[in-house]
């Protein structure tokens, strides 16, 4: 028993935790701009801070914001951007301590860093084309490809927006992830003998302000023939897989029919309209269906 009472009263000699602060600033500061007085929203002496060695220690983490002890602030050490600090996760913030001597103290700092609209969404596909058949039905619907935009909240993508056309019309899907499904409607039979291509421009926009927009091209070439588009089994296929799963893993499998005869029925599958990493991690055997794991998956992110 006198053993754990030592130990205890030495742990306590050791160190000593003595406040928290909290502050909120932009991302994309310049380097040296100023994010608090420390000393005083502490209710330290600035004497105290040189006296004791104060020091940031941000463990693993790099150190974005450095420590003035003589004027007693944090200031910017390197611009911050929050979308290659936090990605999509919100709030986004650096936790670290500083660090007094003699006798030491720890003092905890939050910095939470804001988003501003410096990303602009962008379509990875900035050109799409289209062969539609004069036949088709009012109501066949075409898939376009999403833009992306890192940035979160009202600066993040908010809608999308058509060429003023009588033939189509926009169709906007919300998905559980946030993301939305965008589609191009015919609301208005096509005639090859009045047009044989159509160009419209798709505009995502982001809700920032003054808001940002980025811009797709869609050229559709108008078919005499009478074909018809590939029809999937399922609208949503759903499957799992466990985070240690090994390359190679066939996931589920899609499959489609198309009611046309000879080479038009021929039915080829690939993977679109989905982020970059995503297309990484996974690849579509492009005769059978088949989906496969390309790389590792990591619950955890």
């Amino acid at each position: 028993m006198r053993r754990q009472v030592l130990l205890f009263i030495s742990f306590l000699s050791l160190s000593s935790v003595a406040g928290q602060v909290s502050y909120s600033i932009p991302e994309e500061m310049a380097k040296g701009s100023l994010i608090g007085n420390i000393a005083q929203d502490l209710g330290l002496d600035r004497k105290r801070l040189t006296s004791g060695k104060a020091r940031i220690f941000t463990g693993d983490s790099a150190e974005h914001i450095e420590l003035n002890s003589e004027r007693g602030v944090l200031l910017i050490k390197e611009k911050i951007d929050r979308e290659a600090l936090c990605g999509q996760t919100t709030p986004c913030a650096l936790h670290f301590q500083i660090i007094l001597e003699n006798p030491m103290e720890f003092y905890t700092v939050v910095v939470e860093i804001t988003d501003i609209n410096d990303n602009t969404p962008v379509f990875e596909k900035t050109d799409m084309k289209f062969k539609i058949s004069e036949s088709a039905v009012i109501g066949a619907k075409f898939l376009l490809e999403r833009a992306l935009d890192p940035d979160v909240g009202m600066n993040s993508l908010q809608s999308y927006y058509l060429t003023k056309t009588e033939n189509f019309v926009l169709k906007l899907k919300d998905q559980p992830d946030g993301e939305k499904i965008v589609e191009m409607v015919l609301q208005k039979p096509l005639d090859r003998e009045k047009a044989e291509e159509i160009f419209l421009v798709l505009t995502a926009v982001d809700g920032g302000e003054p808001n940002l927009s980025g811009t797709a091209q869609i050229h559709v070439t108008v078919l005499d023939a009478n074909d018809n588009a590939p029809v999937f089994t399922k609208t949503v296929y759903k499957a799992t897989i466990t985070e240690n799963a090994p390359k190679g893993t066939v996931i589920t499998r899609v499959t489609a029919s198309d009611a046309d005869k000879g080479s038009n029925s021929k039915i080829t599958y690939s993977i679109s309209n989905t982020a970059a990493d995503v297309r990484d991690m996974f690849e579509i055997h492009e005769i059978n269906g088949d989906l496969i794991l390309k790389s590792s998956v990591d619950y955890e992110k």
